[in-house]
């Protein structure tokens, strides 16, 4: 009977040893954060990307935005470096030609995103998962951080999720480059 409870303890000692390295996985995930700007470079807040293995999270924290319904996008090149944000590109895709909008038949941009709702104090304060992208390289899904980075963009209207090549969502009013956070 001895030879039979050393062995299951032994064993249950090893995946114990293994479990806290898995855990800390789990809890730690990459995390890419960007400071919003304003096309005159004036902060709006910070958005905070986590990555998933399906997909990732976005944490939006802003102020300074018109009361109201925004649309927000995921845009393929991380830079926010003049003030029409244009140095952010277009959304994130994979293949061309983008078809937009979450409402449309054949929708294919990985950068669609909810609206963000602005209170109207010019708060707005918003977590959105999307499994159209991923943080890094994985799978055939577009990735964020790929060698020109990626961008959050914000735009002065709400998406309608059908109008090409945006939605409706008008001029952009808001962007961060992605960066690893720490």
């Amino acid at each position: 009977m001895r030879s039979f409870v050393l062995p299951m303890l032994a064993l249950g000692a090893a995946v114990c040893v293994s479990m806290p390295a898995a855990a800390a996985q789990a809890q730690n995930p990459a995390t890419y954060t960007g400071q919003i700007k304003s096309p005159d470079g004036q902060n709006l807040g910070t958005v905070t990307v986590t990555a998933g293995p399906d997909g990732v999270v976005t944490r939006v924290e802003a102020h300074g935005l018109t009361p109201g319904w925004h649309g927000m996008h995921f845009h393929e090149k991380g830079s926010c470096a003049d003030d029409k944000f244009a140095s952010a590109g277009g959304h994130v895709h994979a293949v061309t030609p983008v078809v937009h909008g979450f409402l449309t038949d054949g929708h294919n941009d990985a950068g669609d995103l909810p609206n963000l709702y602005v209170a109207a104090d010019g708060t707005a304060h918003a977590e959105v998962f999307s499994n159209l992208v991923t943080a890094t390289r994985s799978g055939a899904k577009p990735y964020l951080m790929d060698d020109d980075g990626s961008a959050l963009v914000i735009h002065a209207m709400p998406d309608d999720y059908a109008s090409q090549p945006i939605g409706g969502a008008g001029v952009r009013v808001g962007c961060a480059v992605l960066a690893p956070a720490g």
